[in-house]
């Protein structure tokens, strides 16, 4: 299929990227930088990168700006998994068919690892070899700060960890996953956009695309995890379920979250029609995310 073949393509091609803006492991720092490539180097989807990359492409976005715009976004969700992983939140072992950072180099190592990838994805955003004009560079940088931090994935990983002490009903959990999943979701299109220069009409098509898409990803997760084959998912599955936590199926059932994915999918769908057949990679990858299996 020509979305499997693209999305390939664009997850090597930000491995390569990645490869050679984490610095070798050498000197006495040398644990934390091979936990940062043990991390950054696995075999990951790079789902977001893809829409980094394949967003742009709608407008004719300059390439290499698009490459290290989803390298450093790709920091950034990788330091998410590092620390989300670690026993203080979800106490994992397995993440991307590979140990966890914290089960391979310890948790001290693992929490700097973290703390090292997501700096490293503003140094990537901050360059001039990313974007000529530094008010690009700073809408970047802005937007990834809005979607990464207390607003954005980190504020969605606070209201996680109030299980025990708060209720949980479907409108709770859906703003928690648009918060924890969501903004990294939006920001990859939203930073295309700014990238390319993108209409308001487009931007608004975009956002309204990343927040229906981003909400069936994080179902469709919530799926794989109470249904899905460990060894092809590559990372600790029923983990919601032995912590008692409640999520889009525990809440809808099986079959209500499959209906909610199908849903919001085709919503998604209808907001990429503005931009015709152009998008038709885009509308491929939607239809991935309703079929998933890892």
């Amino acid at each position: 299929m020509e979305f499997e073949k693209r999305l390939t393509e664009i997850a090597d091609r930000v491995t390569v990227a990645l490869d050679q803006l984490i610095p070798p492991a050498q000197g006495p720092e040398a644990d934390l930088l091979r936990a940062m490539r043990h991390a950054a180097l696995a075999n990951g989807k790079r789902m977001r990168p893809f829409y980094v990359i394949e967003t742009g492409a709608l407008f004719e976005a300059d390439d290499k700006t698009l490459l290290r715009t989803a390298a450093a976004l790709e920091c950034v969700h990788t330091y998410s998994l590092v620390h989300d992983d670690l026993p203080c939140m979800d106490d994992d072992d397995l993440r991307r068919g590979q140990p966890t950072v914290h089960k391979a180099f310890g948790e001290a190592t693992a929490v700097l690892a973290g703390d090292a990838l997501l700096t490293l994805a503003f140094k990537i955003l901050a360059s001039d070899e990313t974007h000529p004009d530094p008010n690009v560079r700073l809408r970047l940088i802005e937007r990834l700060a809005d979607a990464s931090g207390a607003r954005g994935m980190v504020g969605g990983q606070m209201i996680d960890m109030l299980e025990d002490d708060s209720p949980r009903d479907l409108n709770t959990i859906t703003r928690m996953q648009r918060m924890k999943t969501g903004a990294l979701i939006s920001y990859s299109v939203e930073a295309a956009g700014i990238i390319g220069g993108a209409s308001e009409n487009a931007r608004q098509a975009l956002a309204g695309f990343a927040q229906d898409l981003g909400l069936a990803y994080q179902i469709a997760d919530d799926l794989l995890d109470a249904t899905g084959d460990q060894a092809v998912v590559g990372k600790t599955l029923r983990s919601d379920a032995a912590a008692g936590k409640a999520n889009f199926v525990t809440i809808l059932g099986i079959n209500g979250a499959r209906e909610r994915v199908r849903l919001l999918a085709a919503q998604a769908k209808q907001h990429l029609a503005f931009f015709h057949e152009r998008a038709h990679i885009l509308l491929q990858s939607v239809d991935y995310v309703l079929d998933r299996t890892r």
